[in-house]
């Protein structure tokens, strides 16, 4: 991992300033965006509390049984050193899901109002954390200018290729917020629309293969955007009538394409600062 500084035996890493950063930006867009349905901060900040804890415990397990379970088994000790790093971003999203869910029948709060801010700001959070991700992807057959040289290799930025993609996501689901026809419609998007962007990236990431160029994210992702899918058609035939009381406080178009351009301009010239 990159390290920026130290304070004595402290090591500042870029890769945990950018994942707190991104974790802070998600959750102060995603009380914004409850208040904005008379929802709580607490009843948020909860959740997704909730949600991270048991989303790294998740990823972990995933990362563990579907990538490298034999040097896991064979070596016990390895699993609990998740800081040198070995997640399954799949796995976080299950087990997020089943928490979120469970918090939210405790609660009496509806799963599927909730889960809609919480995906809404989710890609936001994955997109700044992304960026401090030292995980490049495969070499560059053919050198493009945006390559960056690891080793003495020029590689594919896989990080700017998601987080790019992430960003566009989270504009969009921004902007559906304000016209969704029912209640989980976010939710089911981003069950189909992360995976697909995740499938993208893959193509361009070293991962264990299981059939010709596709690999056992590919799998993953692919389960998930059937349950997306399926979420989705179940809930669009289910819904009542839907009063989306937002409709009349929707974000300008050229004002959400100007965060995007901002987002992407500087994620980029972080990235390539501190990686390059």
């Amino acid at each position: 991992m990159k390290e920026l500084f130290s304070i004595g035996p402290f090591h500042i890493y870029f890769f945990g300033v950018a994942v707190a950063a991104g974790i802070a930006a998600g959750t102060i867009f995603a009380i914004n965006e409850a208040k904005k349905r008379d929802i709580s901060s607490e009843t948020i900040t909860d959740l997704i509390l909730i949600t991270i804890i048991s989303g790294v415990l998740g990823a972990r397990l995933f990362y563990i049984l579907f990538y490298n379970p034999s040097i896991y088994f064979n070596n016990p000790v390895e699993i609990f050193k998740i800081y040198e790093g070995g997640l399954s971003i799949h796995g976080g999203i299950f087990t997020a899901i089943a928490t979120g869910y469970i918090y939210t029948v405790k609660k009496k709060q509806s799963f599927l109002k909730l889960a809609d801010i919480i995906v809404t700001a989710l890609p936001l959070a994955q997109g700044i954390g992304r960026v401090g991700c030292d995980v490049f992807g495969k070499t560059m057959n053919n050198i493009m200018p945006w390559g960056i040289n690891y080793g003495g290799q020029i590689l594919h930025p896989a990080q700017v290729y998601e987080f790019i993609l992430d960003y566009i996501l989270f504009i969009f689901l921004w902007r559906r917020s304000y016209h969704k026809k029912f209640d989980g419609e976010l939710f089911a998007i981003y069950l189909i629309s992360y995976p697909i962007i995740r499938g993208i990236v893959e193509f361009f990431r070293i991962n264990p293969i299981i059939w010709g160029p596709f690999s056992i994210s590919h799998l993953l992702s692919l389960i998930l955007v059937i349950i997306g899918i399926v979420v989705y058609k179940i809930l669009s035939k289910n819904r009542s009538k839907y009063n989306n009381d937002l409709v009349n406080k929707e974000i300008k178009l050229n004002a959400s394409i100007l965060y995007l351009i901002v987002l992407i301009a500087v994620s980029v010239f972080v990235f390539y600062y501190v990686q390059g």
